[in-house]
């Protein structure tokens, strides 16, 4: 049969099936849908013959997220060899020999590239892949891939691990262009290289953007194309999504895939036994095309530098001098004059980057963006922006990158945010759609011109990316793969959390000295001895000395004698930073910018001191 599908291919054009999960949730079914093949085998053997009467010479297993990593979340990880060979055995039964049985691999990664590692998701596809191939399935069908590394990774194992057909099909955001930007065309050519019989589309698209998408590629040579399109967009009708597309529609369509040169055509989610019976009966008889005009993309990005200032990114200038940002904090309430007033005075003391959080501990303040805006127009600061992961979604996120660039803040700190039960309202939805490392990956695609669907910007941006670092923890090498690990993403360079330890200075600088991005290290002055009880006892990792408590519980009450306390103790640390650390990152507690200030003072009078011994001994 695996011989005959790609002979039968040559000379005719194929119908699949349709949506699994749309007909067994039309039946009443919301649960795994792949279980059913253990408990409901029956229902299931029934969509199959469903589809087959209505004209489809392939089906597939019912197998889509029959892996470890997506039955773990119903606690079924321990039956995925029964479940994926009761998948074939029940769909071998339903084709009787009357069609292709394609055993299902779904993706696994969709917008959280960094939920999976490419080792975690190749474990996953093997045992998958191995229990499909000892049931003698026809081929394999992989489906819904939106990323291609992914795709890449696990056709590569298919390929070395079976000759039988291999169909893989990727899923698009936009038109004609894969999520990471890559042009359909030149995706299609890679899995047609990689070893895939059988290049195409699914999920996600309606027949109207597939059609548009395929207008772009040229009929492969070394394979065949195939669509597995949605029915509609979904709407949502009380609670779930719904699907509506006439099967007259669909008939149409198959006629304008076969002009694309489409060898296979099915369907995906919304699609019903009516839409391949409309799609069979259509192509019914018609010789495959194999020539067509190929529409050029239209697809370009310009280069506009009429948002940016020509600053030197803060990556370039600590590499080269001694750098010095801060951290001032928006305020909690209406009324700017006293953070303006402070961002003047650090600016006038010859800071690098005026650094703003984004609602810090999870508790809302002025928009950092407005903020930042308003530093920079009324005291020439130089904004650097904190983007959580928290609180907007990834259109959100999207958006706040072009409205970023649209107003030509190109430095932004990338980091995951507080989780919103720790402040001001912890019923507060923490969205979390991606990672830090996800989120600059995205920002680092946003340079390249490309949004994070793969549609082209129109522009490229010119963000440079911080990352955060904490090198308060038990095991600091443990840290420091974190770091490389973000530099991977596209990380220029870190920003550290406060330390309060000579000795951590140090170990933190033999430990990251071979990195190679540099790094700002953190300096925040106490200002009470409530203050170091609080930072001590209550947030997480960070342990200050008993000598430092001391000093600062010596103070008692008297304001003046805690604030020198506190300032001697953060010039101590600085002292061990400035040997060690091109980046110092002053963070202002509660406003009190005259604290920071005066840091920055200190530490440009080091740099001065350095410079006339350097001329002295000449």
């Amino acid at each position: 049969m695996a011989n005959k599908f790609l002979e039968d291919l040559k000379n005719k054009i194929l119908i699949g099936d349709g949506a699994m999960g749309t007909m067994l949730y039309s039946h009443g079914v919301d649960r795994c849908f792949e279980e059913l093949n253990i408990s409901k085998p029956d229902d299931v053997q029934r969509v199959h013959e469903a589809y087959i009467s209505a004209g489809a010479n392939l089906i597939q297993t019912n197998t889509y997220g029959a892996n470890d990593i997506k039955l773990s979340r119903y606690g079924l990880e321990d039956d995925i060899r029964q479940i994926n060979k009761q998948a074939v055995a029940i769909a071998k039964k339903a084709a009787a020999n009357s069609a292709y049985v394609f055993g299902t691999i779904g993706g696994v990664r969709s917008f959280k590239k960094s939920a999976h590692s490419n080792d975690e998701i190749k474990r996953n596809f093997r045992e998958q892949l191995f229990i499909l191939l000892n049931e003698d399935v026809d081929g394999i069908l992989l489906e819904t891939y939106y990323d291609l590394e992914e795709m890449k990774a696990v056709l590569q194992i298919a390929r070395k691990e079976t000759t039988k057909p291999i169909i893989a099909n990727v899923s698009l955001h936009e038109a004609g262009v894969l999520q990471d930007g890559t042009s359909l065309r030149d995706g299609f050519l890679t899995l047609e290289d990689l070893g895939a019989n059988v290049v195409g589309l699914n999920c996600r698209l309606g027949p109207y953007h597939m059609i548009q998408s395929l207008e772009e590629v040229p009929i492969p040579t070394e394979s065949y194309l195939s669509v597995f399109p949605n029915s509609s967009l979904p709407a949502m009708n009380e609670g779930r999504l719904v699907y509506e597309s006439d099967e007259s529609y669909f008939r149409e369509s198959a006629l304008k895939f076969r002009e694309q040169g489409v060898r296979l055509i099915g369907g995906c989610c919304g699609t019903t036994p009516n839409h391949i019976k409309a799609m069979s009966e259509a192509v019914a008889d018609l010789a495959p095309i194999t020539d067509k005009q190929v529409r050029v993309p239209n697809n370009v990005i310009t280069v506009s530098s009429d948002h940016s200032d020509d600053l030197p990114p803060l990556q370039d200038i600590v590499k080269q001098k001694r750098s010095v940002i801060v951290e001032l904090d928006p305020p909690k309430k209406l009324g700017m004059t006293k953070f303006l007033d402070g961002a003047q005075a650090l600016h006038d003391a010859g800071i690098d980057a005026l650094t703003l959080a984004d609602n810090s501990l999870a508790s809302p303040r002025v928009s950092n963006l407005a903020a930042g805006i308003l530093a920079k127009e009324k005291t020439g600061s130089r904004a650097l922006i904190h983007i959580t992961c928290r609180d907007r979604n990834l259109i959100g996120l999207q958006s706040h990158l072009m409205g970023l660039h649209s107003l030509g803040m190109s430095d932004v700190l990338a980091i995951t945010g507080d989780p919103s039960k720790i402040g001001d309202f912890p019923g507060a939805t923490s969205v979390y759609d991606v990672s830090s490392f996800d989120l600059i990956s995205l920002i680092k695609q946003f340079n390249e011109g490309v949004s994070y669907s793969g549609k082209p910007l129109g522009d490229k941006t010119n963000f440079s990316v911080a990352a955060a670092f904490n090198p308060n923890v038990r095991h600091l090498d443990k840290a420091v793969v974190r770091l490389e690990k973000k530099i991977a993403h596209g990380a220029d360079y870190f920003i550290s959390q406060p330390l309060y330890s000579n000795q951590q200075i140090i170990d933190v600088y033999e430990e990251t000295r071979n990195l190679k991005a540099p790094i700002y290290i953190g300096i925040m002055p106490l200002t009470s001895s409530r203050n170091a009880e609080f930072i001590h006892n209550e947030i997480p990792g960070i342990k200050l000395s008993d000598s430092i408590r001391e000093t600062m519980a010596a103070a008692g009450t008297d304001k003046e004698q805690a604030r020198l306390e506190g300032l001697a103790i953060a010039k101590d640390l600085i002292d061990t930073a400035f040997d060690l650390f091109n980046g110092i990152y002053l963070i202002t507690p509660f406003l009190q910018y005259d604290l920071t200030v005066e840091l920055t003072n200190y530490i440009h009078e080091k740099e001065k001191q350095r410079a006339e011994r350097k001329i002295t001994h000449v």
